[in-house]
């Protein structure tokens, strides 16, 4: 696994960075209604945004995350959904590149359950599915 030392530091704006807003990240339904689920049964989760993220780590060199959090400086609202089903996603600036374009499921299965992240962006993937190389 290599790591750079050279930071990117994109713009806020997505649109500034090149970055088309509306095109940054899709929640598919299964996605967003699971989102909401969490919200209402997690007091971890109440009154917060979903914050999408990516970090070093991971098997390939990058990960994703997920986490419930309240808006920072510089962070990218996203909207997704529609009607009474909708949620705010929260991007940082360091993350917005790398989720430009992703799809985010959520499935459930015999074999189990999770959030699949679909990444036009990586270039490589581990076998598990959770993590990614650029």
């Amino acid at each position: 696994m290599s790591s750079s030392t050279e930071t990117q530091t994109p713009s806020a704006d997505p649109s500034a960075a090149g970055l088309s807003p509306g095109g940054l990240v899709i929640f598919t339904p299964a996605a967003v209604r699971k989102v909401i689920g969490f919200t209402e049964t997690s007091a971890e989760a109440e009154g917060k945004s979903l914050r999408l993220y990516v970090q070093g780590g991971g098997c390939s060199g990058f990960e994703y995350g997920f986490k419930f959090d309240e808006p920072k400086e510089g962070d990218s609202v996203i909207p997704q959904g529609d009607g009474e089903e909708r949620i705010e996603v929260l991007i940082d600036a360091f993350s917005l590149p790398f989720l430009q374009g992703c799809t985010v499921d959520y499935y459930e299965n015999f074999a189990g359950s999770g959030f699949k992240v679909s990444n036009p962006n990586a270039q490589g993937t581990c076998g598990c599915g959770h993590s990614f190389s650029t």
